[in-house]
């Protein structure tokens, strides 16, 4: 445990991504099999241990320390594996166990006999071990390494393209013995995953003075809906629906794979679709996530694919033809399974990117977010290559909000006030409104965690409630009516665009105001 525990102490202090990177390839040098496979799958989120739940830990240190000590304590580290790992009292003689055992011990111990476990392991490891063992038996590592980013620092130690390795992954399981064996010099492992996930294309952001540098006639444009990109595919009769990062939603949206009556691989937004109205995300929502979905929610959420690209079809590889040739194809192709559940984008019509500003300031849907702009010469080709294709979305829609509730982020946070609740006026009285934990620079948190520690007027557990005097403009993406709010709205990716230390909180914005966004 402990090469494992100085590998997530090392992530979580290193900020850049090439520091991580650096990091895990060291780690997958000089880490033994199969302690360096699992710690991967640990890293990536495919290691299914999470047995161990917050209330046990937090149960097992009421037993073994003073609660007013260990409520104080929380509450200044914000993060209950690293206070656990800090406040445990009992120190026995030290045992390095591996991951390997580590990993054994949480997947075969019964759940009733889990809390001695703990207690003895906690018992024999350092601060830094406990921290890493807590982390790895609840699942929350939270070190700023996405899967993507764990599997590029792999293609970097075996120098292979990461594509590779990305098409390889879903035939592949924890502890990657073949992967590894490969990247070191042997035999490519051989792709076990019936109808495997091929790594999409992505877009940059841009703008009109960027788009400039184009020439119109080179590029099509669509609509991009607010819903999430997958990637449907049908090999040999096995269907599956992936997200953009490769993980398998199936389970979630049997109405669309049953619609997959096809041998090839599509590209496209997933939405809910009534009729030919397309609903906000907020609905779609509702089904992500699930491992099974019943009929009622069916019959009341129904899923569609709205088809944006063509990877394979019929036995052909189609990604190394130029989009409009893609295009072509794709046309006729949708026509032919003539399904409702599987629509073709519609291309717009513009010649210049006047004409195309003015389309995307005027959607004819509310819940379209933007334009992507495609080359027409472009290959499908994986990951982010600049120039071949761009996302040009709205402006974000922005309401001045009063803070009302802060609490502790997590990892490199776990000191400071970072996720804020905000509430806007109704009828004299501050409503909650949204929540946000990013969109500030380093010195805007600093500033607002002190605001919170200086106006703090009540706590509730890890949260305090502030002096309702600051102001901060929030900037979002779309709005969504909400039951399940008390204020009737739903925010769609708030963010803390700029405090405003300039505006009274008299002056803050409405739920009047902000219902007129919808």
């Amino acid at each position: 445990m402990q090469e494992f525990a100085e590998l997530l102490e090392k992530l979580a202090f290193t900020p850049s991504r090439n520091g991580k990177i650096a990091h895990l390839k060291q780690a997958f040098k000089t880490l033994p099999d199969p302690d360096r496979g699992l710690a991967l799958a640990a890293l990536t989120g495919d290691l299914a241990l999470r047995n161990v739940t917050p209330s046990l830990l937090r149960g097992l240190v009421a037993d073994e320390t003073d609660p007013e000590l260990f409520r104080l304590s929380y509450d200044f580290v914000g993060d209950l594996a690293e206070t656990v790992a800090l406040i445990w009292p009992h120190s026995t003689e030290p045992e390095d166990h591996s991951l390997r055992e580590a990993v054994e011990e949480l997947s075969k111990t019964a759940k009733a006999e889990l809390p001695a476990l703990i207690m003895r392991r906690l018992s024999s490891m350092t601060p830094t071990q406990r921290y890493a063992y807590l982390k790895l038996a609840t699942g929350g590592l939270r070190v700023g390494v996405s899967a993507r980013l764990a599997r590029t620092a792999l293609a970097q130690f075996g120098s292979v393209p990461v594509e590779e390795i990305e098409e390889l992954w879903h035939g592949l399981s924890a502890p990657y013995l073949p992967l590894f064996q490969w990247l070191e010099g042997g035999d490519k492992p051989v792709n076990l995953a019936a109808a495997p996930f091929r790594p999409v294309m992505l877009s940059t952001p841009t703008d009109l003075d960027d788009l400039s540098d184009h020439p119109p006639v080179q590029f099509v444009a669509e609509w991009k809906w607010d819903g999430i990109r997958v990637q449907a595919t049908n090999e040999g009769g096995t269907r599956r629906l992936y997200s953009r990062t490769g993980e398998d939603i199936s389970n979630a949206f049997p109405d669309v794979v049953d619609a997959l009556n096809f041998e090839g691989t599509l590209d496209g937004e997933l939405l809910i679709k009534r009729g030919d109205t397309v609903a906000p995300f907020g609905d779609l929502q509702k089904r992500l996530g699930r491992k099974r979905v019943g009929k009622a929610m069916l019959d009341s959420h129904p899923a569609a694919l709205r088809a944006y690209d063509l990877l394979l079809w019929d036995g052909r590889d189609m990604r190394g033809q130029p989009f409009d040739a893609r295009r072509a194809a794709l046309g006729d192709c949708i026509a032919a399974l003539n399904d409702p559940r599987i629509d073709l984008s519609a291309l717009l019509s513009f010649s210049t990117w006047d004409d195309l500003a003015r389309l995307r300031e005027n959607p004819p849907d509310s819940v379209i977010e933007g334009v992507m702009i495609k080359r027409r010469d472009s290959a499908y080709i994986a990951g982010r290559k600049r120039g071949n294709w761009f996302k040009w979305k709205r402006d974000p829609m922005l309401v001045d909000a009063v803070l009302l509730y802060a609490q502790r982020g997590h990892g490199k946070r776990s000191g400071y006030y970072s996720d804020f609740t905000f509430g806007v006026w109704q009828e004299g009285q501050l409503v909650p409104v949204g929540k946000a934990y990013f969109g500030f620079t380093d010195a805007e948190l600093k500033e607002l965690d002190r605001f919170v520690r200086n106006n703090t007027t009540d706590r509730f557990g890890p949260v305090r409630a502030v002096k309702p005097e600051l102001v901060v403009e929030v900037a979002f993406e779309g709005l969504n009516g909400s039951s399940r709010h008390k204020s009737g709205v739903a925010m769609r990716f708030p963010r803390i665009n700029r405090i405003r230390t300039d505006k009274p909180a008299a002056e803050a914005g409405t739920l009047e105001e902000l219902k007129a966004f919808l």
